[in-house]
């Protein structure tokens, strides 16, 4: 199929059908005599693949790592559940922080209805933010 067939059928760009294989997480497309990228029937669960894991949190680059793995005749199934492991790891601790910085942002809304505006001087900037509370 051609990349505009392949494009639409995944949802995609066709511009990020090129990235994807540049990057090599696309086999290269064959290309016809008209010099038009004929991509396989292989192509578009590999960019399903690609577009699930993306959508897991996995990187182009652990995407990559994925797919050598499976090319080398291995099955990478250890692989992704240790970067998803890592991914959830990583979401706990975004968590954790978003939950820390909506504290701080309550805190300072709250300091916002409290602080008079006309109190605010050149040096404070905005006196909600300033680091001594008045």
């Amino acid at each position: 199929m051609l990349i505009g067939e392949l494009a639409h059928a995944a949802g995609l760009p066709s511009q990020t059908i090129r990235f994807y294989e540049r990057k090599g997480l696309l086999p290269a497309a064959e290309r016809g005599a008209n010099g038009y990228r004929n991509y396989d029937e292989s192509t578009l669960p590999r960019l399903r693949f690609v577009q699930s894991a993306q959508a897991a949190g996995l990187t182009l680059a652990e995407i990559g790592t994925v797919i050598d793995l499976r090319g080398d005749g291995n099955v990478p199934c250890s692989h992704v559940t240790t970067l998803i492991e890592r991914k959830l790891i990583e979401v706990r601790a975004r968590i954790k922080d978003l939950a820390l910085l909506e504290s701080e942002l309550k805190v300072l809304i709250e300091r916002s209805h409290r602080l008079d505006p006309d109190d605010c001087t050149d040096a404070d900037v905005c006196n909600i933010l300033s680091a001594v509370e008045g």
